[in-house]
């Protein structure tokens, strides 16, 4: 076994590998970037490397200072971790060069694998069912209509290197092909150094699901279950849980079966994760092969107990594989959502910076795995991955409705954040029915998340806790001022609770465990023993569990529960009635502008001074957190002037371009 070895990455992925390795006795090393040299996985490691700027470009996809790295401080073997150079064969070469072993597959297997257009060649020849596409790499635009045409719309253009999203577009006419292509093709070349393109049928409703295989350097290669990845945008996965709602036991034997023999095809040894796209009639076809350790791996280690990173050290040590098809076994259901730094408010854009508050949940059954700590920095230079968060049932309810908790108590202040989206996926009926395809993002929330309706038990929940935290608040007031208690609020008093706008009429009054509430003629209990200044309030409602974070906020109080997030604002019935006369402010006018909407890197100026334009079309394109960005025009107009450059920074609101 290893005595030392080294993680060539960061954040959340390089803790959790750290976390491992030490457990089986191992001494890790870190290497870290200039922005990264405070960063969480620096700190948990024995030793620390550093590497160079913040740039992946400049630091962390550098095959040589990884190398270097690995032999000044003695250790015998690397984990890639996943992205940067997890799937580069040429790495792997240079660490044997170098006497360096690698925790994961041989150079051919990654070449083999990382390239699209192989991949799928040699899964035909495995006997794997595959997608209809061209048999070839995509020159231009020009080829790409052409190839696009003769398949038939809709189509998917995706990069033959890489994975995670990056370089693939879904094309449904002639000018979302040109157009993609070039998109596809640019964001490839930057996240992976390989620009080359192919082009496939788009499988209409589909269903995205997974099987993780492990196997050895001694011929033995078993299957660890599948993972359902449907919940995506942009092709990113969000949501995963395991095992899925969808298949049967016959359609699972048959994708685990084709998955290990791929896996044997190539020669396999490590952990492995075969992609199959599923249509409603269950039929699957192999997507590609990822040759890694894939970041929702924590779903399938929860219901089989198999700790992958584990098995990745021990088969890369040289170790025999000591688990048998007939050893998996699946306990319960998990389910992991993926928290991210964004804003979903405006299309889901990149939003980074400096987590003031950052306190993960502490709900039975669930897991987080994460590289940052309360003050860490959220880079623009990298993935904006905050944490993953898994929950564990008995059986898929459970699993959901212990992630749904857990999401509403994780607080997160600072950055943007996605927990009121990812806990309004977690409520949705379709998503608890098992009614799951690609495009359910897109088709339930569109571009962009607007909240949920405030109705139902969600808005009793609401409604009781802003009257109990203003409540309360007022009855500490009372005590310092020496007032008597009451003075404003009395049982049976009339008020108006405002939620993001829209004023709730209800009465409320104290009592020795909480707060009775009476909203539409009917009587809501809450319990809790919330205090003034706590930032979660843990209760029961009507016989429910409820967990609200609670933050003063705008005159009131910013509550979030069950994918709500709004500010309450609770005043005396003819106050509220009063509030509600006064004029709201107008917002500034910027329809003379393109401001930058998020943090990032201008890569093109793609119009001109003087140069029309129409509704829609693109103006320029922003690198954030390692997605591009398309810049649109609202409206009809004429550039001014261009105040950006392609290659300038520019922050939040940030003037790209002045029109006429």
């Amino acid at each position: 076994m290893f005595s030392k070895i080294l993680i060539a990455n960061r954040g959340e992925i390089a803790c959790r590998i750290i976390r491992t390795a030490h457990d089986m006795g191992i001494s890790c090393v870190a290497v870290y970037s200039e922005a990264d040299a405070d960063a969480l996985h620096v700190r948990m490691a024995d030793e620390a490397v550093a590497i160079g700027p913040a740039a992946a470009a400049e630091s962390y996809l550098v095959i040589d200072k990884i190398v270097a790295a690995a032999r000044r401080t003695g250790a015998e073997a690397v984990h890639p971790g996943y992205g940067f150079l997890a799937e580069n064969a040429a790495f792997v070469r240079a660490l044997a060069d170098a006497e360096v072993g690698f925790i994961g597959p041989d150079d051919r297997a990654i070449a083999a694998m990382g390239d699209k257009l192989e991949s799928k060649r040699l899964a035909e020849k495995a006997g794997v069912n595959t997608i209809p596409g061209h048999d070839a790499i995509i020159a231009d635009g020009d080829e790409a209509a052409v190839v696009a045409a003769v398949i038939g719309y809709p189509v998917m253009l995706k990069a033959t290197a890489g994975g995670g999203g990056k370089g693939m577009r879904i094309a449904r006419d002639e000018t979302e092909t040109r157009e993609g292509f070039a998109q596809a093709a640019s964001e490839a070349q930057s996240s992976f150094g390989d620009g080359r393109i192919l082009i496939e049928k788009f499988v209409d409703q589909p269903r995205h699901i997974e099987i993780q295989v492990l196997a050895d350097s001694y011929g033995n290669c078993i299957h660890l279950g599948e993972r359902e990845c449907s919940i995506q945008r942009r092709h990113q996965k969000v949501i995963e849980e395991s095992p899925s709602p969808f298949l049967d036991a016959e359609t699972r034997a048959a994708m685990g079966a084709q998955a290990v023999a791929l896996a044997k095809a190539v020669d396999y040894r490590s952990a492995g994760t075969v992609e199959f796209i599923v249509d409603g009639n269950k039929n699957f076809y192999f997507l590609e092969m990822n040759t890694r350790l894939q970041v929702e791996h924590p779903v399938t280690e929860l219901v089989t107990g198999i700790d992958i990173v584990e098995q990745m050290i021990r088969v890369a040590a040289g170790e025999t594989l000591t688990l048998t098809q007939g050893d998996v076994t699946v306990d319960g259901w998990a389910v992991e959502a993926r928290i991210y730094a964004e804003e979903p408010s405006r299309g889901f854009l990149p939003a980074p910076g400096r987590l003031i508050r950052y306190r993960p949940p502490e709900t039975a059954g669930a897991r987080v795995d994460t590289g940052v700590f309360e003050g860490a920095e959220v880079s623009l230079y990298y993935d904006p991955m905050i944490a993953k968060l898994c929950a564990h049932g008995a059986n898929r309810d459970q699993a959901i409705e212990r992630l749904g908790a857990a999401l509403d108590g994780f607080e997160i202040a600072g950055p943007g954040d996605n927990l009121a989206f990812l806990g309004a996926v977690m409520r949705h009926p379709r998503f608890i029915a098992g009614d799951l395809t690609t495009a359910f993002i897109d088709d339930e929330f569109g571009a962009a998340f607007d909240g949920v309706p405030l109705t139902g038990k969600l808005l009793e929940t609401l409604l009781a806790t802003a009257a109990l935290v203003q409540l309360r608040e007022d009855e500490r007031c009372y005590e310092i001022s020496g007032r008597a208690a009451g003075s404003r609020w009395s049982p049976g008093c009339g008020w108006g609770v405002n939620l993001d706008g829209e004023t709730h009429s209800i009465e409320a009054a104290l009592n020795d465990t909480g707060v009775e509430v009476a909203i539409a003629g009917q009587t809501v209990s809450l319990s809790s023993a919330w205090k003034p200044g706590e930032t979660q309030l843990q209760g029961i409602i009507q016989g429910r569990a409820v967990t609200v974070r609670v933050n003063r906020q705008d005159g009131g109080y910013r509550l979030c529960h069950g994918g709500a997030d709004v500010i309450a604002v609770a005043r005396p019935e003819r106050a509220a009635e009063l509030a509600a006369t006064m004029p709201a402010k107008a917002a500034p006018d910027h329809s003379r502008y393109l401001l930058s909407p998020m943090p990032g890197r201008v890569v093109s100026i793609v119009v001109e001074a003087g140069q029309a334009f129409k509704a829609g079309d693109a103006l320029c394109v922003v690198d954030a957190m390692k997605m591009e960005n398309v810049l649109r025009a609202e409206r009809d107009g004429q550039v001014a002037k261009i105040v950006a450059d392609a290659g300038d920074s520019v922050s939040v609101d940030q003037v790209i371009l002045e029109f006429e």
